[in-house]
């Protein structure tokens, strides 16, 4: 099976089953692409049984290829990425989109998630 993302956000039905299937956003952060803003990426998933087994992430920009395997970890351009290991979240950086759902009741969600998190002591 096949889900694309740009045909979702057209409007079209998407139905996620247990059939090997493949997500694919050809143009990752659309928005900024538009607005010719450098960060767009390619995005691609594969998921069996509903279950993720791996994805890759094309950063056009930076000419980084991420990639990442149920259970074989996380890479960029081939070398292994490590978690920080902070468990203090006063020490974190808070990075967030808004998505670009404008309805009232999104909106009221998506400040309401906005105000908990800027009542944190984070930077960002």
């Amino acid at each position: 099976s096949f889900i694309g993302e740009e045909s979702v956000a057209a409007g079209e039905a998407s139905i996620l089953t247990d059939n090997p299937t493949w997500i694919i956003d050809p143009i990752d952060g659309t928005t900024n692409f538009v607005h010719r803003f450098p960060f767009v990426a390619v995005s691609i998933g594969f998921v069996v049984n509903k279950k993720i087994e791996f994805g890759i992430v094309y950063s056009c920009v930076e000419d980084k290829m991420y990639t990442a395997r149920k259970g074989k970890g996380a890479f960029c351009n081939g070398q292994k990425l490590q978690v920080s290991g902070q468990e203090d979240i006063t020490k974190s950086l808070l990075v967030t989109e808004l998505g670009s759902n404008r309805d009232p009741e999104a909106i009221k969600i998506i400040l309401s998630n906005m105000e908990r998190l800027l009542s944190i002591p984070i930077h960002g």
